[in-house]
């Protein structure tokens, strides 16, 4: 019988790789291994505050993908009650204007990525996922059995029907598919962006910033860097952090320099606490990337998705969501192949329906960028109801998206070339 099922090889371990396997795992046709590199989870990152598109793409591939988010998050809120992050001017002469509000959502939590890990992990069964196995090949053979082989660091191979590469921003996957001296294969960072970020547990920042910023996302803007908060670990630790564009790194290690309080002397005296707040402890520090916009994201029996297609910079709060519909197109897709033979045309309707879309957001979140640091044309910031027409509207396009419709679409495109091509074959 497990000869006979479809052999799907995900690699990658993060939010995309096991929210897919999470609903792979469950189709009797398929067997499906993650194959991740670290040997452990550990508690990297920014944290996550979910918008309403990734809720939807969590329920489509089960609800139990969608209860184990609501298990391991923190709530903002009453769960009938609508939270979005606020963006809020802390420069300049409207300094104190709330212009967005981004992400609505009922019942709105924040997640650690650690803990969301977890809660994605224990739904997929025992022996579907190797810890330290850190994939450096990819071979596609013409004929035979289970046609892509796959190459570990520690020297250990593995077979499989398709690759499904959710391994990261430095994805091999990429790298393979479109070849490494492609100008799309490697992360950029065309605007200098550099992210100083502290943890600290709640207890104590509520003794150096405002208790309400412990409790909700804000983004408070000005010219010399965006300051945000996130609350994780069910309100136990705190997120805060300072995005600087234009960032001068060191020609000699690529360091960036102190993050300098002293700059901030003209935002808000909210936002100053929380600079002077992160710049004691900088240590969970990292420079931001993302991914110029790769020509496809399959070919043949292999495809990327998430971070490994389509990264992009944190501003939009959507990379995660993001990798969420991938899933859930991918989740869709591959509930109907029962047949390598029909891998090639899923992953093409794959590719025709969320590259277009995906790319849209690494285009917006570059865009959020410019716009958080008055760095756009026009001088937004000079207008607030201006920016609060861009920001709702660019809020509706991610927040409010047919996610469902989204992969029916993918589906039907599925069938129609599937059988085309059945029908080109029986012409020969």
């Amino acid at each position: 019988m497990s000869e006979q099922r479809v052999k799907v090889a995900i690699a990658g371990g993060g939010i995309a790789g096991l929210a897919l396997a999470a609903g792979l795992a469950k189709k009797p046709h398929l067997d499906v291994h993650v194959y991740e590199s670290v040997p452990a989870y550990r508690d990297v990152g920014a944290g996550l505050a979910l918008h309403l598109n990734g809720i939807k793409a969590m329920s489509l591939i089960g609800p139990e993908v969608r209860q184990a988010y609501a298990d391991k998050a923190l709530s903002l809120g009453d769960e009938e009650r609508e939270m979005a992050t606020e963006v809020i001017l802390a420069h300049g002469r409207f300094r104190g204007q709330k212009v967005a509000e981004l992400g609505r959502a009922k019942g709105r939590k924040t997640v650690s990525r650690a803990d969301l890990l977890d809660g994605f992990l224990a739904l997929i069964p025992p022996g579907r996922v190797s810890f330290g196995r850190r994939l450096v090949g990819i071979e596609e053979r013409r004929s035979g059995e289970h046609r892509v082989r796959l190459t570990f660091e520690d020297g250990t191979e593995a077979a499989a029907d398709c690759l499904l590469g959710a391994d990261g921003i430095h994805s091999v996957t990429r790298g393979y598919l479109l070849g490494p001296d492609h100008p799309a294969a490697a992360p950029v960072n065309h605007d200098g962006w550099q992210i100083y970020r502290t943890m600290v547990p709640t207890e104590e920042a509520v003794k150096q910033i405002d208790p309400r910023w412990t409790t909700t996302v804000p983004i408070l803007l000005g010219p010399r860097g965006h300051v945000n908060c996130i609350p994780l670990n069910k309100n136990t630790r705190l997120s805060a952090g300072v995005a600087v564009r234009g960032a001068v790194f060191s020609a000699v290690d690529g360091s960036a320099p102190p993050l300098d309080p002293a700059l901030f002397t003209e935002y808000s005296e909210e936002a100053q606490k929380i600079v002077r707040m992160v710049a004691k402890d900088t240590s969970a520090s990292w420079t931001a990337a993302d991914h110029d916009h790769a020509p496809f994201y399959a070919r043949g029996r292999v495809a990327m998705f998430g971070d490994a297609a389509h990264a992009a910079l944190p501003f939009a709060g959507n990379g995660a969501a993001q990798a969420l519909e991938d899933a859930a197109v991918l989740d869709r897709l591959f509930a109907h192949v029962d047949s390598p033979k029909q891998i090639a045309a899923a992953l093409e309707a794959f590719d025709a329906v969320r590259r277009p879309r995906s790319q849209a957001v690494v285009d917006l979140a570059r865009k959020f960028g410019r716009v958080y640091a008055y760095a756009e044309e026009g001088r937004m910031h000079e207008d607030p109801a201006r920016m609060k027409q861009f920001f709702g509207e660019m809020a509706a396009f991610t927040n409010e998206f047919d996610v469902a419709a989204q992969s029916e679409r993918a589906y039907n495109l599925f069938v129609t070339d599937y059988q085309r091509g059945q029908s080109e074959e029986q012409d020969i």
